[in-house]
């Protein structure tokens, strides 16, 4: 705690967006008409003193392996490797410190950090008040030592990042909270910052490239009603996009964590008690929904699935819902108590589950079995 000020009741309302191609065909178009939503968004944002800093924006799109091709880096096949940017300290030193533990954790779980790459950025786009705290930027690729797939890669590289934060947390690095992975994944990739809506693709000069190619385009601006704007607080975080306040957030946060001796999962089997806490100290409402979100993911439900585990249906006489759904709906809630107040959300999904998946409570069933208890 510092002064009057506590980041346990962190909270924002914002502006959110997607853009989408219906088939999943990449195209620089597709980012930049998810920019041109992003830009329309600016009334949802918010700016500090200067006129120029904001509380926030951002952009999710799918790994530009296209791009990455054109850095001159020796690349495994797309999916085969993972990359995202890494928020560090200024500091050499720290910022080495940092850099070293996370790559002898990846050696640890049989991953290679085989590149880190200086992000370029443009630091005369945000305002004075954001550049104070602006953190140095690297993006970072990493592969796979030993056979693996594209979804036991995407498993492990969760691992190796919570792994990383815990050391990092327990460090003696002054500020911790310098340390920080936006996304670090084989499918999407999180650019963010503090930013305003129109400074984003200013500040990632990537961004206008035309051979950075996507299908998908969630973008994000910050209101931080009544939290202070950070830069690792800009979203969109690493699978959601949310507007509104979870009001029931800190009963979720004190839930998840007591709940955590208890867990157990066939796909993270021994990982799991790798991976906790699931939620990080100090961050959002929305950074812990995401949390959440993300370890349900990873331990082996869809994303629908987990959502609705984490945000029922409201039902009552006045709007019934089939017997079936109901059941649903009180089966989970023994595992899973509501996260409340949510205004809406976005996510991306992987387009093979997309196809398998109607939107009904029939695609979900088969997935009733608890793979968390």
């Amino acid at each position: 705690m510092q002064g009057l000020y506590c980041p346990d009741f962190e909270h924002d309302n914002c502006g959110i967006g997607f853009v989408a191609h219906i088939k999943g065909k990449k195209s620089h178009e597709i980012i930049q008409r998810g920019l041109e939503v992003l830009a329309n968004m600016d009334h949802r944002g918010a700016v500090g003193a200067d006129a120029k800093t904001g509380d926030g924006a951002g952009i999710l799109i799918q790994v530009p392996h296209e791009f990455n091709m054109k850095l001159g880096i020796s690349l495994p096949d797309e999916g085969l490797y993972g990359t995202g940017l890494l928020f560090l300290p200024k500091n050499k030193k720290e910022a080495d410190l940092c850099i070293s533990t996370f790559k002898d954790i990846c050696l640890e779980e049989d991953l290679d950090l085989f590149h880190i790459r200086e992000l370029p950025v443009d630091s005369k786009a945000p305002g004075e008040i954001a550049l104070r705290a602006e953190p140095r930027m690297v993006q970072v690729f990493v592969k796979s030592i030993v056979k693996r797939e594209q979804e036991a890669l995407e498993l492990k590289l969760y691992v190796v990042r919570k792994l990383a934060e815990n050391a990092i947390r327990l460090s003696k690095l002054k500020n911790k909270n310098a340390f920080y992975f936006p996304s670090l994944s084989t499918k999407t990739m999180v650019y963010k910052g503090m930013l305003t809506p129109g400074q984003v693709p200013e500040y990632f000069p990537d961004l206008q490239d035309p051979s950075m190619k996507s299908a998908i385009a969630l973008i994000h601006s910050r209101f931080s009603t009544n939290t202070f704007p950070t830069w690792e607080l800009a979203q969109p975080f690493r699978i959601i996009a949310h507007n509104g306040e979870i009001n029931t957030v800190r009963g979720n946060r004190l839930w998840m964590h007591a709940r955590e001796s208890l867990l157990r999962s066939e796909v993270l089997g021994e990982d799991l008690k790798k991976v906790l806490p699931v939620i990080e100290p100090g961050r959002s409402d929305s950074a812990s929904f995401d949390n959440v979100l993300e370890f349900l993911y990873m331990a082996g439900r869809s994303i629908p699935h987990a959502l609705c585990m984490m945000i029922p249906e409201s039902y009552n006489d006045k709007n019934p819902i089939p017997d079936s759904l109901k059941a649903f709906y009180e089966y989970h809630s023994t595992i899973m108590e509501p996260w409340d107040g949510p205004a809406s959300l976005f996510f991306p999904m992987d387009a093979t589950l997309a196809e398998r998946l109607t939107g009904t409570v029939c695609a979900l069933r088969a997935t009733w079995l608890p793979r968390i208890t």
